[in-house]
């Protein structure tokens, strides 16, 4: 059994238990077939004591959800990154606390105002001011390259940090090449000129980048760069960027695989194509909210224990 099938069942336990989804009765349909495990009312899908908070923040930020609406699928990584994270949004020392975690030399943390509507320390589904991408989009959540989480921080000694945010939960990848056929040509004339220039991705070999999980990683990276060049143009002013890969240390089938890419593990893969290695980090879900265990999140980390890292 593999991660993914073992948090299925997991799922359809905690629907009969009927604590964590709200009495949800389960045997949801999703693309036209009803499953146990698959949540019927797709609200019950957000933590309960935040859950109209959340759906109002997508809503009036206009931010899509995968899929187009708010998913029933229960292992959706957007879904758990908004229940790890966006409780936690308004509270600066919780948010700091999280991040000094990942990089103990950050001293505060901004309220990040490129959110219209209830900005604060932790934005979802973000995107740059400008397209600097050459994707000729900027829409939170859909057709561009799109941040599931940010944070903005200040260093000790003084640099501005983004800390660009990718969630992962179930998530595993077959061997499709994005630069082959037409829509491969267009990725291609994007991308290329970038990584060239790039001063974290090594461009010795391009292969790898239009890989699954890689060519995320690769377009969260060019993004954060020119984030960084465009800091004068741009609402959020940043002078460098760390970029935090969460990811349960269970999901062997996204860690451990053998990618034929690159003949080796995904960590290995991607610190091989980086210049930096110190920009990259990776962190299992309960490590990276465990600085808050101490503080008055009791009620929200049971949650997230029962739901997900047990």
């Amino acid at each position: 059994m593999n991660y993914k099938q073992s948090q299925y069942l997991r799922v359809e336990q905690l629907i009969k238990d009927g604590i964590i989804f709200n009495n949800d009765p389960g045997h949801g349909v999703f693309k036209k077939k009803s499953y146990p495990f698959m949540i019927n009312d797709n609200k019950n899908n957000l933590v309960n004591q935040y859950r109209s908070d959340v759906i109002d923040y997508f809503s009036s930020n206009r931010i899509a959800w995968w899929n187009g609406k708010l998913t029933n699928h229960p292992l959706s990584s957007q879904v758990a990154c908004a229940n790890h994270l966006f409780p936690i949004r308004n509270d600066k020392e919780a948010v700091l606390s999280v991040i000094k975690g990942v990089c103990p030399d950050i001293i505060d943390v901004f309220p990040i105002l490129t959110d219209k509507h209830s900005p604060a320390y932790i934005l979802l589904e973000s995107v740059s001011d400008a397209d600097h991408l050459n994707e000729l989009s900027s829409t939170r959540g859909s057709n561009c390259t799109s941040i599931d989480a940010l944070i903005w921080g200040v260093h000790l000694d003084g640099r501005k940090i983004l800390f660009p945010i990718e969630w992962k939960y179930v998530e595993s990848y077959g061997n499709d090449d994005k630069a082959k056929g037409d829509k491969g040509v267009t990725r291609l004339s994007r991308y290329t000129d970038l990584i060239n220039n790039s001063s974290q991705l090594k461009s010795i070999s391009h292969k790898v980048y239009y890989f699954e999980p890689f060519y995320q990683l690769m377009r969260q990276t060019l993004w954060a760069e020119q984030m960084v060049a465009h800091k004068d143009s741009e609402t959020i002013k940043a002078d460098d960027f760390i970029h935090i890969h969460v990811i349960p240390t269970e999901n062997v089938d996204l860690l451990k695989k053998i990618y034929p890419c690159s003949g080796m593990v995904m960590e290995n893969t991607w610190r091989n194509h980086l210049k930096d290695q110190s920009k990259y980090r990776i962190v299992h879900p309960k490590d990276f909210l465990s600085p808050i265990s101490s503080l008055p999140y009791q009620e929200l980390v049971q949650y997230l224990n029962t739901r997900y890292w047990l």
